[in-house]
This record gives structure tokens, sequence and C-alpha cells, in this order.
């Protein structure tokens, strides 16, 4: 029997490339539809996938936790839900870090943005509206759990500043 590389990775690994291949196949759906149908159409299409999925995203994870028919309706229930989900869907190459200060806070630091490297790659990092804070907003939503963001986010915080990071105020 040939041992295939699916029996060679490890977890860690196989992580690794299957966030990379969906950040790639991200990416190139973003750029095609940039270069298609101009960037304002990909920004407001790449918002509506990020809200559909995201919905996905959260049932998938809360399954895989046996919480399916857990309401989050602490801090503590969240942190530990953030923890799991960003243990699957965080990979290593997303140099971010993220932190609960204090109750009903979540603060982001994202050191070298992965979406804002391969917008510049692209042309249109100055028009680029951020997808990866909308898409932890789209999945608190999809918890049913209200909050805003600080600073309020349109196009990408590296265009106005020199780092991204803020807060995510929970309403718990």
């Amino acid at each position: 029997m040939v041992m295939t590389l699916f029996d060679q990775l490890d977890k860690k690994q196989l992580k690794e490339l299957l966030v990379k291949c969906w950040m790639t196949h991200d990416g190139s759906w973003f750029y095609n539809c940039a270069r298609e149908l101009g960037i304002d159409a990909a920004n407001k299409l790449n918002k509506a996938a990020i809200k559909t999925l995201s919905a996905i995203e959260m049932k998938s994870i809360q399954k895989a936790m046996g919480w399916e028919n857990v309401k989050i309706e602490t801090f503590e229930q969240l942190k530990v839900f953030f923890t799991n989900g960003f243990s699957i869907l965080k990979g290593d190459f997303m140099d971010f870090k993220y932190t609960f200060p204090e109750n009903n806070r979540m603060h982001w630091e994202m050191n070298q943005c992965f979406a804002y490297k391969g917008m510049e790659m692209i042309g249109v990092h100055k028009q680029y509206e951020c997808g990866v804070i909308f898409r932890v907003s789209c999945w608190l939503d999809a918890l049913g759990i209200t909050h805003r963001i600080e600073p309020e986010i349109d196009t990408c915080l590296l265009n106005s500043r020199e780092n991204c990071s803020g807060d995510i105020i929970l309403n718990l």
C-alpha cells in the first residue's frame, strides 16, 4: 500500500496546507472579481460571500465542538469558542494575535496582514475593504452576539495607520 501525503502529514502540517489553499482560493477569487468587475464590485461580493460563509463556519465549529445546542451567553463561553475556532481556521502565516484584555473585549493586532499583502500584489490595497475583521464580525453576528468594532473599519486600516489593531466590544 502506498503511503499518501495525507498519511505523512501531521495535524499541524495538514491544517496549514488546507488553510493556505483556502486563502489562496479566496485571494484568487477576489483578484478575478476585481479584474473582471472592478474593485467596488469585488469588495461588495467579497463581503456577501464572507457573510454567507461565516454562518456555515460557525455551525460547523459548533458541531465539531459538540455545541450545536449551546447558545453562547457568557464572555467565558465566547473565549472558549473563539480559541477553539481559531485553532482550526487560523494558519501560522496569518500573523495576528487576539487577546481578551478585559470582560467583553476582544483585542486584535495584525503584524503583517496576509490579505493586505495580497491586495498590494494585485494593486488594489488602497481601495480594499477589510474582509478579515469583517469575517470575525460576521461570526459574532451568526452566533447572535451584538458587538461594535473600534476603530470602525471601511478600507484597510493599513492605509491610514501604521498598524492594524483594535477592539471588538461585545454585548454579552
